[in-house]
């Protein structure tokens, strides 16, 4: 605990002076303030770098490009491999965990050590690995790299501890689970096939012991050919060479016939005691054409033939086998059971699946239960009990992508009652027709941890939906769907020339949210330059949407004149109007040369039936202006005490009062300065006017929505190729974050088309295109819509450099006004209860600004405290020319007491409009936190500003403005998001910069506390969708389908393991069935096979050590990381023959503790028998 202190006299700041040789404070703070000050402010800080650590905590949603899949039958946990080398374990609801290979090499197979606790995976990059799961986190054992051979299919028998790895030459490998070396014993392809054949039989495509003889190994060759091989006479039994190539290959469970999937989609059953030709061959889904033939089909890529008690009729499933003459059909499973064939069409293509079945053992009736389908980018579940086969409702947050993610907002420590809320409106929306069976995969255990409080996730997605989500306890629920969608006009088909493309694929994407959880009033931002205000209510409504346009234009290079009322302030009127001309309709067919004042969408201008939840109330729309189409809205706050939305972007600032539905205020970024204007604009001639072709004036908009359509629609490609492409994106990193050119455009926070951009091929298609954008139009990058966020601003185009001495250097100067834009975007918005003038004795309702020249503007606001003079009477705001300065955009404002409290915004208590009217009790505005003189004497003693940019962190002291506190973030990169956050019951500044690195910075003294370089490789998906929140917990989208979720406090990493849920529950294995003597005696005696005699060193002797290399594990069972090469596996065997002995004692003495009961029951029971009968003669009884 450290304790602070500051002499502040009024005149000058005790603050260091930035190195970089700006000054540390604004050009006011340093000027004499006749504002009350105290003369001494003491803050008790906290927090110290032992509060934090970074820690991965849960992965949510579908595992992104998967590969493979696996299922232990006894536990009922399901695996799934993806390509970046990822491996999800699932069980019961809350049991979720997220491995990671760190070569990233892609899972190629998944196979589990059924009901041990286990799991191998084979890699792309040839490698083996025994992942230990009976901890909280699994962790690698041992590895087994193979250096000579490529691995194709692995098969590990169930209760042996020898793997089968086939490889592309056709060898076939036994690793000893155990130890994780290679036996010597190894059925090489040469041996397998007759000496005769001249062609190689390919790779390895299927190893599988007879259930008849586990002595015996069928192997199944890409070519077509197989061999059931003889492990104890080390030769192969029979050969089948049949001419299409084989894909998979599963057994009857009697062992004495299996099946095998083609190319040419068909199905061969073959059957031992004629090995010769298939006893049947069938095309299930080709038909037979005029000349006899079969037509010919897809490859069926796997098939599963599995038996059941209660039918004579044996289950086949597979994938594929569809004709080829149907182009454009669906991926199918098709359910053969009898002579009724069920196909299921599926939306995306079929990765892998898995038949569910009720033993694990391959010699007993099998009894499928479910099928378990895993897509590209969906996993489903089919219940085989019930003839139509439904699906099973998926528990799982596996439709976070159902449509593209752009924007993401982490919300902790939420009102308690905000959830139940929500999650009972939205079960009414839910689907039907599932399965009412439970949930299959039901292993592991899961319970809430101690520490949980409301958590909510919120995601905007391209179609315009927003998805609400617990989050509460490291889990992922669906609560409630919203679609912005519905409250516009559709477009029609019918509409004439180019006016159609006002909507293209995705003009409702979600670019920005903002919540109040208290009020419940939540707003976004769409793509097409449009806000929608929502109101909760649990009541359904017919009202109708009250729809403002908004002309924000800031053009430099025109003249303004009195007459041009388009670019003067926008005050609203005594009567509540707007004082906007009232636009023609965008379906109107206006002339594209005249196509000015009109929004990019058409807000339904009739009564609505909404129903219950979040209902629309206001849409405000940024218009047309000359042809060109509106920028998009770069920063948006509102503040439910006030009744206020305030939002910016690179041509000004508006502020519309949603009470009484009024503009208040629309300026221009240079018009709010005033004489305040710390810079000396120039500026330029009038431009030459514009060509009033159609087709000229029309490519503004098309170039705006092909432009975010690319960004938007591309979430899955783009986004991915930014990800995945290391080269481009080491390219991107090695240049200077702030001049980083990708497709000849700057990519920094606060950059503009660099003069590079603009040099296109004038003929091209893109030339007119860009050479209509004036200054701060810069065509949309691609992929910047998937998660826009806040910082990713199309705003001035200065460099690093430029912008740095623009703090020692007028730009007065002729090459500066040259080389320089004159724009300016906002790019943070928020408004509090503060000081607009150094005069003000109190705090009133404030609202700063931050733009990218790093200024920030502080406007007072007038705001009628009586509920019904708020709504009548006009609100009064204006700008007073009060300007902080920063290095770098502004991104985040945050306010402390004088004792270094967080001092939240006001909000209003939530009440339902929609509410039947009650006498007794007459529904009024409740404002908390918001009046000037609520608590004079805290208000009296001013208040701390916290202002983040993307280079540096400063505290000024309100309301004489004075710096106390300064710290340059970085230097070589920037900041791309800031947040004020609680953690450890104190405030602390958390950032995360383009680099990777997270940096907590304590406060008010800006002391580094944290410095992590977390991600080493950061893309656009990362940067667009990170965001922190209270009690150290923070988010990003890690890929197009999944949400990552992080801490960086060391309270909840040391409570992680409690929070997790166990993979490993012990369970007894099912006994195997009493076959029979007759039937074992005819069947073959399979359990007197010992793979330990054949395979073992004694019997096999040693393989070969430059076939593989033995990689000893890092993460054995817990806390025993350092231990060394052997050591480890024996350490960690004992250990999990230690938990396993204990659990049996327990299991024991809960026996002997139940027959002690029984005992003392039976005693009790034959004491009374004795003294009833007691005194009975012999006759008697």
């Amino acid at each position: 605990m450290k304790k602070f202190r500051r002499v502040i006299d009024g005149l000058t700041t005790s603050s260091p002076v930035n190195p970089g040789g700006s000054p540390a404070c604004g050009s006011a703070a340093g000027t004499p303030s006749t504002a009350p000050t105290p003369r001494e402010l003491e803050i008790q800080e906290t927090l110290m770098s032992e509060h934090f650590q970074i820690c991965k905590t849960v992965r949510h949603g579908f595992p992104y490009q998967p590969t493979a899949l696996a299922f232990d039958p006894v536990q009922k946990i399901l695996a799934i491999g993806s390509r970046s080398g990822g491996v999800r374990l699932l069980g019961r609801p809350g049991v979720d965990c997220h491995c990671q290979h760190e070569s990233g090499a892609a899972v190629l197979q998944l196979q589990f050590l059924i009901n041990e606790g286990a799991l191998v995976t084979a890699c792309a990059d040839d490698t083996l690995h025994l992942w230990n799961l009976r901890q909280r986190r699994p962790a690698i054992l041992h590895s087994l790299k193979f250096n000579r051979e490529r691995i194709t299919f692995c098969h590990l028998p169930f209760q042996s501890k020898w793997l089968y790895v086939g490889t592309e030459r056709g060898n076939t490998h036994i690793v000893n689970i155990e130890s994780f070396v290679l036996s010597g014993y190894v059925i090489m392809w040469n041996k397998a096939i007759e000496l005769s054949t001249k062609t190689h039989p390919g790779p390895v495509v299927h190893l599988s012991d007879s259930p008849k003889d586990e002595g015996k190994l069928l192997i199944g060759f890409e070519s077509g050919t197989i061999v059931m091989w003889d492990l104890r006479a080390k030769r192969a039994d029979f050969r089948i060479y049949y001419d299409e190539a084989i894909h998979s290959v599963s057994w009857h469970h009697e062992g004495r016939q299996f099946m095998c999937s083609h190319s040419d989609g068909s199905l061969s059953m073959w059957n031992l005691r004629n090995t010769a030709k298939p006893f049947q061959v069938t095309f299930p889904h080709g038909k037979t054409q005029r000349d006899g033939r079969k037509e010919s089909c897809k490859p069926i890529l796997k098939v599963e033939y599995k038996t059941s008690r209660n039918s004579s009729e044996a289950f086949v499933v597979f994938s594929g086998g569809l004709s080829y003459d149907k182009a454009g059909r669906r991926p199918t499973l098709t359910i053969m059971h009898g002579k009724a064939i069920t196909v299921l069409e599926m939306d995306y293509p079929i990765v892998d699946f898995i038949v569910l079945c009720d033993t694990p053992y391959l010699n007993e009736v099998q009894e499928p239960y479910a099928v378990v389908v895993l897509l590209e980018k969906d996993f489903v579940v089919v219940d085989l009990t019930q003839s139509n086969f439904p699906i099973f409702e998926n528990p799982y947050p596996m439709d976070v992508h159902e449509s593209p993610v752009t924007c993401t907002a982490y919300f902790a420590d939420c009102p308690p009652d905000i959830i139940p809320i929500l999650y009972s409106i939205g079960a009414k929306h839910k689907k039907t027709g599932y399965s009412h069976k439970e949930w299959p995969v039901s292993g592991g255990t899961w319970t809430v941890g101690s520490q949980t409080y409301p958590e909510i996730i919120i995601t905007g997605h391209a179609d315009g939906s927003i998805k609400f989500w617990d989050a509460t306890a490291i889990t992922l629920q669906m609560l409630y769907k919203l679609k912005t969608s519905k409250v516009f006009e559709k477009p029609k088909t019918g509409d004439v020339g180019r006016s159609a493309e006002l909507v293209e694929e995705d003009p409702y994407a979600i670019q920005m949210i903002s919540w109040c959880p208290q009020s419940r009033i939540f707003c976004v931002v769409g793509i097409s330059a449009h806000v929608i205000l929502y109101r909760f209510s649990k009541h359904d409504a017919n009202t109708t949407i009250t729809s403002l346009e908004v002309r924000l234009q800031c053009e430099m290079e025109d003249v303004i004149s009195p007459s041009d009322t388009e670019n003067t302030p926008c005050f609203s009127d005594p009567s509540g109007h707007s004082p906007q001309p009232q636009p023609p309709s965008p379906r109107s067919n206006t002339p594209d040369s005249v196509r000015d004042s009109i929004p990019c969408l058409k807000v339904k201008d009739r009564m609505i039936r909404m129903p219950p939840g979040y209902q629309a109330e206001l849409v405000v729309q940024l218009l047309w202006i000359d042809g060109e189409p509106p920028q998009q809205i770069t920063s948006l706050d509102l503040n439910s005490a006030y009744g206020l939305l305030a939002l910016g972007n690179c041509n000004g600032l508006a502020v519309v009062d949603y009470l009484q539905k009024t503009i208040l205020l629309c300026m221009s970024t240079l018009e709010l300065y005033g004489s305040a204007d710390p810079f000396q604009r120039l500026t330029r001639s009038p431009r030459k006017n514009r060509q009033s072709t159609s087709d000229f004036c029309m490519r503004g908009l098309s170039s705006f929505y092909s432009d975010s359509k690319k960004r938007i629609r591309t979430s899955y490609q783009s986004l991915t190729e930014l990800s995945d492409n290391q080269v481009s994106l080491d390219l991107e990193r090695s240049k200077s974050p702030t001049s980083d050119h990708v497709n000849g455009h700057c990519t920094s926070p606060t950059s503009q088309p660099c003069p590079t951009g603009r040099a296109r091929v004038p003929g091209g298609s893109e030339g007119p295109r860009l050479a209509r954008r004036g200054p701060g139009r810069p065509p949309f990058r691609k992929a910047q819509s998937a998660a826009c966020m806040e910082v990713s601003l199309p705003v001035s185009s200065l460099t690093e450099e430029s912008r740095e001495n623009s703090f020692s250097r007028s730009r007065s100067s002729s090459v500066s006004s040259i080389d320089r834009e004159t724009k300016e975007a906002v790019t943070t918005l928020q408004f509090a209860e503060s000081y607009g003038r150094k005069s003000d004795a109190l705090p009133m309702p404030c609202l700063w600004v931050g733009t990218s020249l790093g200024l920030v503007l502080i406007i007072p606001l007038s705001i009628p405290l009586d509920e019904q003079e708020r709504q009548e009477d006009p609100i009064t705001l204006a700008p007073t020319g009060t300007v902080l300065m920063l290095k770098g955009s502004v991104l985040r404002f945050g306010f402390l007491d004088c004792g270094g409290a967080v001092i939240n915004s006001p909000y209003e208590v939530w009440r339902d409009q929609h509410a039947p009217d009650d006498p007794d009790r007459p529904r009024k505005r409740k404002l908390v936190n918001f009046s000037p003189s609520s608590s004079q004497e805290a208000s009296g003693d001013g208040h701390l500003a916290v202002v983040c940019s993307e280079k540096q962190a400063k505290v000024f002291f309100m309301p004489s403005q004075a710096c106390l506190y300064v710290h340059n973030i970085t230097e070589s990169s920037f900041v791309l998001r800031a947040d004020v956050v609680s953690v450890c019951n104190s405030v602390c500044l958390a950032c995360f910069c383009a680099n990777g690195h997270i940096m907590t910075l304590s406060l008010p003294s800006l002391r580094p506390l944290l410095d992590v370089s977390y991600l080493p490789l950061t893309d656009m998906r990362i940067a667009r969708t990170f965001c922190f929140t209270n009690g150290g917990q923070a988010l990003y989208l890690c890929s197009p389908t999944e949400i990552q979720r992080i801490t960086y406090s060391q309270e909840m990493c040391d409570n992680l393991q409690e929070m997790l849920g166990e993979l490993f529950t012990p369970i007894e294995t099912p006994e195997a069935q009493n076959r029979g003597f007759l039937k074992g005696f005819f069947s073959g005696n399979a359990q007197t096979f010992d793979r330990e005699e054949l395979f073992g060193e004694a019997a096999a002797g040693k393989a070969s050590r430059s076939l593989a290399q033995h990689i000893p594990g890092q993460g054995g069972m817990e806390g025993m990381k350092a231990a060394a090469g052997g050591v480890v596996g024996e350490l960690a065997r004992a250990r999990i023959a230690l938990d396993e002995r204990g659990q049996r004692l327990g299991e024991l003495e809960e026996r002997t503790a139940l027959m002690m009961t029984s005992a003392e029951t039976f005693s009790k029971h034959a004491h009374e028998l004795m003294l009833k009968c007691k005194d009975k003669k012999w006759y008697q009884f």
